[in-house]
């Protein structure tokens, strides 16, 4: 299994990296990719991180998940970013599996991708879930679509991507190997 996890100066840092651990933990090959020309993002907290890869230097062909950490100014960053966009669309429209979290749900709104679909997004956000029904859940999968609403639910967007791109049993082993009993 491999996840593209994509980010952009302002990203939430913790969003995308607590993410990204779960998957890991779990087996899953996940990719940071920053969208700008440069290894190193500046997180909407002003940390540094170096990222694996940089935009015009990945294939997604290969990807099973293209995942979108929220934040400001980094979804705007997000959805400013042309290649990103046609990603995205290449994805949905060859049904692999696409997840965002927080305002990122947003970036999916806007390209029409969220159209027919249950969703949720950071409060303030909702009425820009183009053609979504918002619910206001922590996470929820609909489709080949994961959304979450926020950091706090970080860890159970990542264990619910991890169950569903391998198992249900990997995932609550996971679960149980960092100690979260919150879901």
């Amino acid at each position: 299994m491999k996840v593209y996890a994509f980010m952009a100066d302002g990203t939430e840092e913790t969003e995308c990296l607590a993410v990204a651990d779960v998957l890991v933990r779990g087996g899953v090959e996940v990719t940071l990719v920053s969208v700008s020309d440069k290894k190193e993002i500046v997180s909407s907290h002003g940390i540094t991180v170096v990222c694996d890869a940089v935009i015009g230097g990945v294939d997604c062909s290969d990807a099973d998940a293209l995942f979108l950490p929220g934040g400001m100014p980094g979804t705007r960053n997000l959805a400013a970013c042309g290649r990103l966009a046609d990603m995205l669309t290449d994805a949905a429209r060859k049904g692999r599996r696409l997840a965002a979290i927080c305002a990122a749900p947003s970036v999916l709104g806007r390209l029409g991708l969220l159209i027919g679909r249950r969703a949720t997004c950071f409060p303030g956000f909702e009425g820009e879930l183009t053609g979504a029904a918002y619910t206001g859940e922590g996470v929820v999968t609909d489709g080949n679509v994961t959304t979450a609403r926020g950091l706090g639910y970080a860890l159970d967007l990542g264990l619910e991507l991890l169950a569903l791109l391998t198992t249900k049993d990997n995932a609550a082993h996971v679960k149980s190997a960092i100690q979260y009993d919150r879901v």
